[in-house]
């Protein structure tokens, strides 16, 4: 097995090659560990937030605790120059001998890093690293430090001491420069012709409006986390944050809100990027960040064709069985879920419901995880409401793992502004998708490994997993005697498949805002203010709704390809366990990984 380095012993191997260095001694050519290690605190230098997100940003690295990613112009230059210095120092490694993991690891910086270099290169957008957030547009309904600083603040931001409490400030205090940053790149973006379409600003004024009217309060998404978490901690905390707020983040966010407004003055409604300037190129490279693929937008079209015709003749026989006979697959969905006993109740008691429902399908399935996985993962989750503000132009949920101290649990946050659009049928499936053995599960298999891989995740791989999750649950038996659930798998792959058609329907062929929507309600079933949420979401990250179906049809792939080369050798457990301790990998990297898991199973 291999040894695992702790960051401990990273940073005192660090540290002491700086000291030889600096006495003069020779430097050794750099270890292919070495250069992992120190990529992975360059890349957090620049992208600190995500340091508190894994929770190591402690002891030689506290002051990332305090600091805000630079998203000006000249931060968007630092990273790109980041960029092509590791890839450049990345070439000169040696290969030879290295063991499959750190082989790996390589090749996932590689294909991450150059991703990123080259999306960066586009004339506008946002190129993220590890990340799949790519857009071409830098603040709208579900991008930008003004929902990405209160969500962090709430969810990540630890607040047990003084030092703490004064980070926690210090990261308020950052915030302007970082909202500025931002409003300067939308600014030279409008300049070249390129604003949002404007049903997506629509949105980000309403929902950063009511940011501004929260900001200062004491329960507000920039104060109230503090409030919150530093009861226990002497000091005036509160009053200090609210000043802050009041005397320099309003007139940051108003400034930003101006510029949203300049663009919604210009703004259509066409809504893809075909209607862009770049917009084939910058979909183009879209297409490949989110399914780590060259696949054209044609062939991805037609494959979600193929995939929703089949799920649609398996959901028929599900709803001619429970009597639903008349009508099409979509409209006796709808019809289906407004049957008693499948919603919840209007108001804070059917969120409530909500969210202990979720909760006893993690508990129901993790008793069955040893069938799926040799060596379990913990597991530590929590449900929660999302941001008020952030509601509107969220999805469903979504979810993540914690910290790697585990300090910080993992969290699937809930979008629970239209709680109808939650019932028994549709939340099975997303808990099994965003928790376990979906996101927060794998992430914390991908935690073991060095920490740059920690940091670095492919949009096809992470949402291929958790599609594939639900898969698991489904073949784990967790939708035995409840049509509802299997209805709502059914239908939740059936989303997927749509989200093929009508991501690239939207940027390369030119459908309408709702022409999109059209065929992703008949096609689905889901209730139209979800489909909003969605449509638009495919409008701000154009490619990235593609990545589910093509990631989960790729490691299905790769499992017939086990189940054939190992016979009867071939164990379900062994296969999902080389999965996820594979990490999160392009789709090329999963398909070697499998071959190295065929080649070592004993004959």
């Amino acid at each position: 097995m291999k040894k695992l380095v702790s960051r401990r012993d990273t940073l005192i191997g660090l540290t002491a090659a700086t000291a030889a260095t600096a006495a003069g001694a020779a430097t050794p050519p750099e270890s292919a560990q070495a250069f992992l290690d120190r990529v992975a605190w360059q890349l957090l230098d620049l992208q600190p937030e995500r340091a508190t997100t894994l929770g190591v940003d402690e002891g030689a690295h506290a002051g990332l605790r305090r600091r805000l990613e630079d998203r000006s112009p000249d931060g968007v230059a630092a990273r790109r120059r980041f960029l092509a210095g590791a890839l450049a120092d990345l070439a000169k490694l040696p290969r030879t001998g290295l063991d499959a993991s750190t082989a790996t690891s390589l090749a996932v910086v590689e294909s991450a890093f150059r991703t990123a270099l080259d999306g960066m290169a586009l004339p506008y957008g946002v190129a993220t690293i590890g990340d799949w957030r790519n857009t071409p547009y830098g603040v709208v309904q579900n991008v930008g430090a003004w929902l990405d600083v209160p969500q962090m603040l709430d969810g990540d931001q630890p607040v047990r001491n003084t030092a703490d409490a004064e980070a926690y400030l210090a990261r308020l205090a950052a915030m302007p420069a970082q909202l500025d940053g931002e409003t300067m790149r939308i600014r030279e973006t409008r300049a070249l012709g390129v604003v949002p379409p404007s049903f997506l600003l629509d949105k980000t004024i309403s929902g950063m409006t009511q940011t501004l009217a929260e900001a200062a309060n004491g329960d507000g998404p920039l104060v109230g986390p503090l409030a919150r978490k530093g009861k226990a901690v002497p000091g005036d905390w509160t009053t200090r944050a609210a000043a802050i707020v009041q005397t320099a983040i309003v007139p940051a966010l108003e400034r930003q809100l101006a510029e949203i407004r300049a663009q919604r003055a210009v703004a259509t409604a066409a809504p893809g990027l075909n209607a862009r300037p770049h917009g084939e190129q910058w979909y183009g490279w879209g297409l490949r960040a989110g399914t780590t693929t060259r696949r054209s937008a044609a062939d991805l079209h037609a494959m979600g064709r193929a995939r929703l015709a089949d799920l649609q003749a398996q959901m028929d026989v599900i709803l001619r069985k429970e009597g639903l006979t008349q009508g099409s697959v979509a409209e006796r969905l709808i019809a289906y879920q407004q049957r008693p006993g499948i919603g919840f109740p209007d108001g804070d008691s059917g969120r409530r419901q909500i969210i202990a429902y979720m909760q006893g399908r993690i508990d129901a399935i993790r008793p069955k995880l040893p069938q799926a996985f040799r060596r379990l993962a913990r597991g530590n989750l929590e449900i929660r409401r999302m941001p008020l503000a952030q509601e509107p132009g969220a999805p469903a949920a979504y979810g993540g793992p914690g910290t790697i101290d585990g300090r910080e649990p993992g969290k699937v946050w809930i979008n629970l502004g239209d709680p109808s659009i939650h019932n028994r049928v549709t939340i099975p499936d997303l808990v099994y998708h965003e928790g376990i053995p979906g996101h927060v599960w794998q992430g914390e298999y991908a935690q073991r490994l060095p920490l740059i891989r920690s940091i670095l995740a492919f949009n096809a791989y992470s949402e291929g997993w958790a599609l594939y999750a639900e898969q698991l649950a489904d073949e784990l038996g967790m939708y035995e005697g409840d049509p509802a659930g299997r209805l709502g798998y059914l239908m939740g792959l059936a989303w997927r498949a749509v989200r093929l058609i009508v991501d690239t329907g939207i940027h390369a062929i030119g459908w309408s805002r709702d022409k999109a929507l059209a065929e992703f309600i008949a096609a689905t079933g889901l209730p139209r203010s979800n489909a909003e949420s969605e449509v638009d979401r495919y409008c701000a990250w154009p490619g990235q709704a593609c990545g589910y179906e093509v990631g989960r049809a790729e490691i299905v792939a790769q499992r017939t390809r086990a189940q054939k080369a190992l016979g009867a050798r071939y164990d379900l457990r062994d296969f999902d366990q080389a999965v996820v301790d594979g990490g999160n990998v392009p789709l090329n990297v999963l398909a070697d990984n499998v071959s190295r898991y065929i080649g070592r199973r004993p004959g």
